[in-house]
């Protein structure tokens, strides 16, 4: 699971990166210690991060599965990558700024993307096989 375990190691890192912007919002000096005590700034540093959680792990456990069924690597590749650079064109679109349409936008896409494809391609290996 290779290729998998690359993605995983880096979407993970970047998860570290908006935890941790979520953990110095709560714990600044006027942070609310818990939940977003009404501060915007808070709120999209808490969405950047959870959305993330949202949909990561089921790519990604997809991806696995994929894996190890024998999917092509640049299939994997492809899904992998996408993800990644949705999930950093989007957190870094929700959690560091305030107006970054495009941003938020374009990672969307690039997340919905290998969300469909890792379902079709999960679908049809379990019902086909590849």
């Amino acid at each position: 699971m290779a290729v998998t375990l690359i993605y995983a190691g880096a979407l993970a890192l970047w998860f570290l990166i908006l935890s941790l912007r979520v953990i110095a919002a709560r714990i600044g000096p006027s942070g609310p210690g818990l939940g977003d005590g009404g501060n915007p700034k808070v709120l999209r540093r808490i969405r950047g991060h959870a959305n993330f959680a949202e949909y990561v792990p089921l790519v990604l456990l997809m991806m696995g599965f994929l894996e190890l069924s024998g999917l092509p690597r640049w299939w994997l590749h492809a899904m992998g990558a996408a993800l990644l650079v949705g999930r950093l064109i989007h957190g870094y679109a929700l959690s560091f700024t305030q107006e970054y349409v495009f941003g938020r936008t374009a990672g969307i896409i690039l997340t919905l993307i290998p969300l469909l494809v890792g379902a079709g391609l999960c679908l049809y290996k379990g019902f086909i096989g590849l």
